[in-house]
């Protein structure tokens, strides 16, 4: 029988002495897997590089030399086993690695696994196991002094020719922390043989029967036999297979399944996550187990649907599950910290489970850090969180020699195989992030009518891995969907195009910076990144200022080192300028700064989904906001902090992706919904009208019907109590425009308050009259808001320690009270921050 033993009792050493340690002392490891960092964090021999301006003083560790060692026990009865191997999960990158003083492995690429035979190294008793690591970076300078220079965006030019994660160079977001050491886990594996690699593939046709296939290679050769057992969610056995030969070293297995035999798994909000349970042994021909496998695997029939529109140039880009067309509301993933090694289970699901609350259902895990680990994507199987998998190219004018393409292949083939049985894995799209922009942006040699050249000749050879080596190895190792890029038009069009493939629209922001309010005509068929940035809360601020209180101010060095955005005290300002009244006092500033993001980012939410208009008319499929998470405390277009706090945009987003949703827009004078059941739905639509500065209301209210899975346009009209104006010289009167969802018991099922902009204009009552309120009931949780006038963008808060609200950025009329969940609050007052509050 199989049996791992996972290494866990380490130390490490900088080798030659230095900062680190001394020549020749070796420090125990807290943990394992880690890095030199978090070690050194751990000893207290270095400042946290997340605060103040830390960061600059501790890149000595990602330019030095390190070794890691540790010392096991193998016994007699072990060394009798047939094989001994032992297996690198993952190495952080450059390293040499001896065994008992000979050399068994280089390592050179961080994103793969290797297996080496020890067998004939062992020794009963002690053994050692060392691993010496080159700086990356340094390793990196080398080879592109070997191999040349290429263009990029972001970073060290050198980390194009290097297999590692390409945020460690520093990011737009992201701080420079070269990472370094053992960062997956080290075991040794003894074995007869064992299942070398198993690919379980659940087929669903148009009809919804279904067909599973299960392929498995041996280590070797064996006479035996393989069995096969698959269970349904409740354990209950729904197909087996008892004596597959696998003499020849393979077997295969194969069920057919009838329209509602097997459950099918949904996305999140469209049905359940049912998962199968998958267990294969192997024996010899006398029966004695060799080895076995269990993997989780589910049924869902994915089609990423790209058809010629109705009424509109172009193709659509969407996804269909099990025949339902999908709009994808979500966001862009990056790594969740910069010390790889300090995420753990519970930290994914936290973040995952913020998406799910968020009323999101796809995540793409972006081209710039790691394919995720394990962990991960079992908690999108579980969620029903769809995957937009990119390959680990981000940003560059990436090399094609052939030793690259060699690490580049592996590296696929592996990770390929790794998560394709994931049902939360639609598609591995795209090849890399934003590298034939690079190649527009450079005017490299790209011919999109040329698909048959040799690109490695050209000054853009790493189309050549976007277009043969990557498909290739996803054709033959899976069975999903590949794009050759994020964004990607296809049909010959460049990434600029908005009628195909997906689209990266930062002309808010980036670009020509246009006003938010544009969003309408900056849509694309798959908007796959666009975002905003805003500030973190206030509580995380403080926490990167370390006590420095002189630091407390926008435009401080240390704030500046906590936003990585180029040019983004220019364009931070340019969105507010146009916008607010604004403070630079620190609490205002960011308050001004999270609800321009909130403000920004639910309009593009609302007025994409109203280009859902059903079949042969979805004209926008999904849009993913840049970023949904950071890898350390920091000013960045991440809708939650690095420490889970959501900041305003995170629940605006929330609301434009409820089942229902009510959106208007002055400039089309229209309200729609959404809703994703298979039926229509009979509703209310109840509207009232205020004007800010006097008594004047309005009210009016019919029945509509909303259509399923589409946008409904319910009404177009002039905007209520407001006089035509005869002369420039006259100023509109402040009409905020109120729009409900109501059902047939009186629940509001969704609400939109549209206000003129720019807010700026605005010439707001004094607070007094106002009149809000925030009221908390006696369960100290539930908080009612309420108003006598119309408030725009309250943000709640408390002294003390960070409360779980369940919404903010919150617009009010009056007669509409909102509840909301305070967790955590513990009988402190409400403290409420809204436009016009008097501190601008």
């Amino acid at each position: 029988m199989s049996t791992t033993r996972l290494l866990e009792d380490w130390s490490f050493t900088q080798i030659g002495g230095g900062q680190g340690t001394k020549d020749g002392e070796w420090l125990q490891a807290s943990s394992f897997p880690t890095t030199v960092h978090v070690e050194l964090l751990e000893l207290k021999k270095i400042p946290d590089p997340f605060i103040g301006l830390h960061e600059w003083d501790v890149q000595w560790i990602g330019e030095s030399a390190w070794s890691f060692k540790t010392v096991f026990e193998v016994t007699e009865e072990q060394l009798k086993s047939v094989n001994i191997d032992i297996v690198f999960d993952g190495v952080d990158t450059f390293s040499s690695v001896n065994l008992n003083g000979s050399k068994i492995l280089s390592t050179e690429n961080q994103f793969v696994s290797y297996r080496v035979p020890v067998k004939s190294l062992l020794n009963v008793g002690a053994n050692t196991l060392t691993l010496d690591f080159e700086s990356a970076f340094i390793k990196g300078r080398e080879i592109e002094k070997e191999h040349g220079k290429f263009g990029l965006w972001n970073g060290d030019s050198s980390r194009l020719h290097v297999r590692k994660a390409q945020y460690n160079y520093g990011w737009d977001w992201g701080p420079l922390l070269m990472t370094i050491g053992p960062w997956k886990p080290i075991y040794l594996q003894t074995y007869h043989t064992r299942i070398a690699d198993s690919f379980v593939k659940a087929v669903v046709s148009e009809s919804l029967s279904a067909e599973l296939s299960a392929t498995g290679t041996l280590s070797d050769k064996t006479a035996g036999f393989a069995s096969f057992v698959l269970k349904n969610p409740d354990g209950i056995i729904e197909a087996s297979s008892n004596k597959i030969p696998t003499d020849a070293g393979h077997y295969k297995v194969s069920f057919q399944f009838s329209p509602g035999q097997v459950k099918l798994w949904y996305p999140v909000h469209y049905g359940a996550q049912p998962l199968y349970t998958v267990e294969t042994e192997i024996t010899d021909a006398e029966g004695n187990i060799l080895d076995s496998k269990t993997q989780k695997i589910a049924f869902r029939r994915v089609q990423v649907v790209q058809e010629p529109l109705e009424e509109q140039e172009g193709r659509s880009f969407l996804f269909e599950i099990n025949n339902v067309r999908i709009f994808c509301g979500g966001s862009n993933w990056i790594p969740a910290d910069s010390f790889l090694t300090t995420m753990t289970v519970e930290r994914y699901r936290a973040w995952l489970q913020l998406l799910i609350d968020g009323n999101q259902n796809m995540i793409r895990v972006w081209g710039g850090g790691i394919y995720e680990y394990d962990s991960f994507y079992d908690i999108c199987d579980e969620f029903g969180i769809m995957v937009w998998q990119d390959f680990m190219f981000g940003c560059g004018q990436y090399p094609a020699y052939d030793s690259f393409l060699s690490l580049v292949k592996e590296e696929a083939v592996q990770n390929v195989k790794r998560i394709r049985n994931h049902p939360s894995i639609l598609s591995f799209i795209a090849g890399n992030n934003e590298d034939y922009q690079i190649a527009e942006s450079l005017k490299l040699e790209l011919d999109y009518s040329d698909e048959k050249s040799d690109f490695r000749d050209t000054n853009f050879p790493a189309r050549h891995i976007y277009e043969r080596l990557l498909p290739s190895v996803v054709e033959e190792y899976s069975d999903v969907f590949y794009h050759r890029s994020s964004p990607y038009s296809g049909f010959g069009k460049d990434t600029r195009n908005h009628q195909y493939g997906d689209l990266h629209q930062w002309n808010v922001w980036h670009g020509n910076q246009e006003p938010w309010k544009n969003w309408d005509i900056l849509a694309g068929r798959f908007v796959s990144e666009f975002g905003m940035e805003g500030y973190p809360d206030i509580r995380t601020v403080d926490a990167w200022l370390g006590g420095d209180k002189s630091q407390r101010y926008p435009q401080s060095k240390l704030m500046q080192n906590h936003n990585k955005a180029d040019g983004f005290e220019r364009r931070l300002e340019l969105y507010l300028v146009e916008n607010f009244k604004h403070s630079f006092e620190m609490e205002s500033y960011v308050y001004y700064t999270q609800i321009m993001q909130a403000e920004t980012l639910a309009s593009a939410y609302r007025l994409w989904r109203r280009n859902w208009k059903g079949k042969g008319k979805q004209y926008t499929a999904g849009a993913l906001v840049w970023q949904i998470n950071d890898c350390w405390p920091t000013t960045s277009w991440a809708i939650i902090d690095y420490y889970l706090r959501p900041k305003p945009a995170y629940f605006a987003i929330a609301r434009e992706l409820r089942p229902f949703t009510v959106g208007m827009t002055r400039k089309e004078k229209e309200t729609y919904p959404d809703y994703r059941s298979a039926a229509n739905k009979t509703v209310t639509l109840d509207v009232s009208s205020f004007d800010l500065n006097s008594d004047w209301v309005e009210n009016w209210s019919k029945a509509v019907v909303l259509a399923p899975n589409a946008s409904t346009e319910l009404f177009q009209g002039e905007v209520p109590g407001q006089p035509r104006r005869t002369k420039r010289s006259e100023l509109p009167r402040v009409i905020i425009v109120s729009a409900r969802l109501i059902d047939d018991g009186g629940n509001v099922l969704a609400r939109y308050s549209n206000w003129p902009e720019p807010f700026k204009f605005i010439t707001f009552p004094e607070i007094a009259e106002v009149g809000l309120k925030a009221e908390v009931s006696a369960d100290g949780i539930s908080v009612m808001l309420s108003t006598n006038k119309p408030v725009k963008g309250v943000v709640l808060d408390a002294e003390g320690e960070f409360v779980k609200w369940s919404d903010q950025a919150i617009d009010l009329v009056p007669g509409d009270p909102q509840f909301v969940k305070a967790i955590g609050l513990n009988g402190r007052p409400v403290k409420m921050r809204f436009l016009g509050d008097g501190t601008a």
